[in-house]
């Protein structure tokens, strides 16, 4: 199955309507990348992944609209050269947005990274014999002197 045919501008109205759905999508998806990263900056990991649940929807549809206007880039220039530049100060603009967003998601990955490796790096020293001599293993709810216990995590963060 092929890909359809990208939406060809013939005219001015054409033109005008594509510029407004890309530039329409662009700030929805810009709504929603400022929220996540709002949430994930205070610590609201569980609000940032509620606020980021539409975000890839705006980003295909903002996608396809790129696409289309790619497509039709001599048209647009031609028939609406003023919203061009509109849409290309915006995009620019969006960009920064999205880098933005990119490094409060990395920050929020390596912190939750380096928790969980800490956390395991301390059950892992308890667990290391104390001394000389055979080590006073407390009892285990996982079997009879289990060597390991699991991680437990809370998932409600």
């Amino acid at each position: 199955m092929s890909a359809p045919e990208p939406l060809r501008i013939v005219d001015r109205a054409g033109a005008e309507a594509l510029i407004l759905r890309v530039l329409d999508d662009m700030r929805q998806l810009g709504t929603v990348l400022d929220e996540e990263a709002t949430h994930i900056r205070a610590g609201r990991l569980k609000e940032g992944v509620v606020a980021a649940e539409p975000k890839a929807a705006l980003a295909a549809a903002y996608m396809k609209g790129l696409e289309i206007a790619k497509a039709n880039a001599v048209a647009l220039v031609r028939l609406h050269p003023q919203g061009v530049e509109t849409l290309s100060a915006a995009h620019r603009a969006f960009t920064a947005a999205v880098e933005a967003n990119q490094a409060v998601l990395s920050a929020a990955r390596t912190v939750c990274e380096g928790l969980i490796r800490n956390l395991a790096d301390d059950l892992a020293k308890s667990r290391a014999p104390a001394g000389y001599g055979k080590g006073n293993a407390s009892p285990s709810p996982y079997g009879r002197n289990a060597g390991t216990a699991p991680l437990v995590m809370s998932r409600s963060l």
